[in-house]
């Protein structure tokens, strides 16, 4: 066998072994296998401590994981949309009047910040319609 096809039987298609001098680094903040008590022989000294992360475990390193006492907030209206999108939704029933309501709700009103997406549709809702009415209004007013 020559040296070129010993060469070629040793790499395997398909895989990527990667570099062999390359050693991966630890992995951080997360636990690290050990092996169950009893697998080492009693006499033989333990095993350096696995580095462990000093701040205990996070999901993503660098990103702090909040911990306390969870904070409760009070329940959305409307079978728990929220007013603004139960006013989106009930808009396209009541001829638009709904999304002007939303908007003037969302212009003066302290409005809870999971019910502004909902009003913000309404806004853009009423301004297209709004939109839609003046180009109509516009390009009758040419045919006369």
């Amino acid at each position: 066998m020559s040296e070129e096809s010993k060469n070629r039987s040793d790499h395997q298609y398909g895989t990527f072994q990667g570099v062999p001098t390359y050693s991966q680094p630890p992995a951080i903040g997360f636990p690290q296998p050990v092996p169950p008590p009893g697998v080492a022989e009693p006499s033989a000294p333990p095993p350096p401590p696995p580095q462990y992360y000093a701040h205990g475990y996070q999901a993503v390193p660098g990103y702090a994981v909040a911990e306390g006492t969870p904070i409760r907030e009070r329940r959305l209206p409307c079978c728990g949309i929220g007013l603004g999108w139960f006013l989106f939704i009930v808009g396209f029933f009541l001829a638009a009047v709904p999304w002007y309501v939303g908007f003037f709700l969302l212009l003066c009103a302290r409005v809870d910040y999971r019910e502004k997406p909902g009003y913000i549709a309404c806004t853009i809702a009423m301004a297209v319609l709004a939109t839609i009415a003046i180009i109509l209004g516009v390009t009758r007013g040419m045919d006369d």
